[in-house]
């Protein structure tokens, strides 16, 4: 199997890329070369960012579109990128949000869950027969230390009961999901040349959780002084595509360069193959899903 060498010259697709963690691991990416593409929603903010993409590496940035809450977007996304892409070293899933409040979408699926979890599923497994095809290649996951604490819940999937007033939990069960994911991904993968990995970047000064009205965007620019820049924190992510040191490991949850240790339930390959089975199960069209 070919040793992995490093971003210069391979494509690397990340999502959430228009602002934040994202953006700054997409331009420090192209410094070291690689071949950007990023998925947007929106065209203003795509534009800025490929301006800033281009500026740091100086190579084209290409773009894609897609609303990640909407599982027929997410699959037209796939779609695109096989047909642009004979090859696909490197697979980011960075986009995220917390929602204040619980809202279901045209899949009726509950929106944090959508997005946060089942985005970067449904993403991952349209896209994995290209990535082994492209290997050595890495897949990438953002996470976050919010989901100590928390579990899975498997007899309330929709966050029906326990939702209100309980946005970040559920934020918290997403970023557990994306473990768990990572860990059965990585299982799954197992002599394929395709590794897969997932980061905390710590407390970051973004626009996040601004998107839920006045108070919270507030308290987020409070804490603002306290939170790092999205440059530092794009550190490890960059890391994690870069760096020749973690060929080898996959399948860990990482902080500041380093593998950290995660709550215990995201260390049960247990629940993380339960999960595989009932997130496959919620991508399935509404037509057919539950027969």
């Amino acid at each position: 199997m070919t040793e992995w060498t490093g971003v210069r010259d391979k494509r690397v697709l990340i999502t959430g890329a228009t602002h934040g963690i994202g953006l700054a691991a997409a331009e420090g990416l192209a410094r070291r070369g690689a071949r950007v593409a990023i998925v947007a929603r929106d065209d203003a903010r795509a534009a800025e960012a490929v301006r800033r993409i281009e500026g740091a590496g100086g190579s084209k940035v290409d773009v894609l579109h897609a609303e990640l809450t909407s599982q027929a977007s997410v699959r037209g996304l796939a779609a695109e990128a096989l047909d642009r892409y004979p090859s696909i070293e490197v697979l980011v899933n960075n986009a995220g949000a917390t929602f204040a409040k619980r809202e279901i979408t045209a899949d009726g699926i509950e929106k944090t869950w959508a997005l946060n979890h089942l985005a970067p599923f449904l993403l991952t497994t349209l896209l994995l027969d290209r990535l082994k095809a492209s290997a050595p290649a890495r897949i990438i996951t953002t996470t976050s230390d919010a989901h100590k604490g928390k579990l899975i819940p498997f007899d309330d999937m929709q966050a029906e009961h326990s939702y209100r007033g309980r946005g970040f939990t559920r934020y918290g069960e997403t970023k557990l999901a994306n473990i768990l994911f990572t860990v059965e991904l990585s299982r799954r993968l197992e002599g394929t040349g395709v590794t897969a990995y997932c980061f905390h970047p710590g407390f970051v000064a973004t626009g996040f959780n601004r998107n839920n009205g006045a108070l919270m965007s507030a308290a987020m620019m409070m804490l603002a002084p306290f939170s790092r820049k999205p440059r530092k924190a794009a550190q490890t992510l960059i890391w994690l595509a870069d760096s020749q040191d973690v060929s080898k490991q996959s399948g860990g949850y990482y902080v500041n360069k380093a593998r950290a240790v995660t709550s215990r339930p995201a260390q049960d390959p247990a629940v993380a193959r339960r999960l595989w089975e009932v997130s496959e199960e919620q991508v399935r069209p509404l037509s057919v899903r539950g027969a």
